[in-house]
């Protein structure tokens, strides 16, 4: 381990605790902008069935891509994908604003 590593290993370990255990329920319900919940159904960090479609049914301005055989880095590696949808759904928000 090189000098430093430990570190950050504790801050990656001690944000997937506190992330993991903190319950998000009332935070999303209150959320009315319009929002994008994107999620990798491979996702072996975040399992898709825990995370995606429960935040999803709580958001009250939702649209969902769920992507079939994504991992949890899918921004990496599907950068092109899903940097598509990404601008697909800001500019669809620019377009329903004007």
């Amino acid at each position: 381990m090189a000098a430093g590593d430990d570190g950050r290993v504790k801050a990656q370990y001690d944000c997937i605790k506190a992330f993991s255990e903190t319950d998000f329920t009332e935070d999303l319900k209150q959320i009315d902008v319009p929002t994008l919940v994107m999620h990798g159904e491979d996702d072996q960090i975040v399992p898709f069935a825990d995370a995606g479609p429960l935040s999803a049914k709580l958001l009250k301005n939702v649209t969902t891509k769920f992507y079939p055989g994504f991992p949890h880095g899918m921004p990496t590696t599907h950068q092109d994908q899903i940097n598509a949808d990404l601008l697909t759904f800001i500019a669809g928000q620019k377009s329903a604003a004007a």
